[in-house]
């Protein structure tokens, strides 16, 4: 089980550790993660929601959402912010993606995404709340395992380097079954349109940004999983009350 022991300790702040650097075998992993940082925001949620509004719920989600991350995906999401936006070549997109300073991209990026999913996760209604709480991190993890499989690394060294190492496609197999599972059991077949959903808006921007980079960095995995994230929250929102049939979730 080292697999998915590197993988949380990759991805989390969680005291866990596989006493070894991850690899490539480790991201089919990524959606079990993001259904165990699922049910932490459910504990939350539901000792929170005791005797407080919706609106600091979804700020105190969003808070313990990037304290058990650190920050990662949404660090990434920035640099692209200023990245993708600030440069002209893509060598010049890569320059300012290493570059440590904040710009003003990434100012107004970062306060969107934040407003943005706190505003989502106020919203949640009731009836789909549990599900859509624990399933949202697990299909953005997935989108982010699709773009490794999917599109080539545009660095010879970096973060995400480690997680093209000894890949697999069949990893990838194993990532679709955890998260197609957790969304049809949560969720219904309203969590499988969620899936669907989430696969193709991290296709859909890994191949933008392969297009404007020349391949994936660890920056770009952070942000198609930030954008995952909003995306799986506007998509639920939306058609949760519109189509409650389809949330029918088989596990309760």
């Amino acid at each position: 089980m080292s697999g998915p022991r590197a993988a949380i300790g990759f991805l989390t702040i969680l005291p866990v550790s596989a006493n070894r650097a991850p690899t490539g075998a480790d991201r089919a992993w990524f959606p079990l993660v993001g259904l165990l940082l699922g049910a932490c925001l459910v504990g939350l949620d539901a000792a929170a929601r005791e005797g407080l509004p919706a609106i600091v719920v979804g700020a105190l989600l969003v808070s313990a959402l990037l304290i058990l991350t650190r920050a990662l995906h949404t660090e990434g999401f920035l640099d692209c912010c200023d990245g993708l936006f600030g440069g002209y070549t893509p060598e010049d997109r890569l320059r300012i993606l290493r570059d440590t300073h904040v710009g003003a991209f990434a100012v107004i990026g970062g306060a969107a995404l934040i407003v943005t999913k706190w505003s989502l996760l106020a919203g949640i209604p009731d009836g789909a709340r549990i599900g859509l709480l624990l399933v949202f991190p697990c299909l953005s993890r997935f989108g982010m395992l699709a773009t490794m499989l999917a599109f080539p690394y545009a660095r010879a060294q970096g973060l995400g380097t480690s997680f093209q190492d000894g890949g697999r496609w069949w990893h990838g197999g194993v990532g679709l079954v955890i998260a197609a599972l957790t969304a049809g059991l949560f969720l219904g077949a309203g969590g499988l349109v969620l899936f669907g959903a989430a696969t193709l808006v991290g296709l859909g921007l890994g191949r933008w940004m392969t297009g404007k980079l020349g391949g994936m960095t660890g920056d770009a995995y952070g942000a198609v999983n930030e954008l995952g994230e909003v995306s799986v929250l506007i998509f639920g929102l939306a058609l949760a009350p519109v189509l409650p049939e389809l949330f029918d979730a088989p596990f309760w």
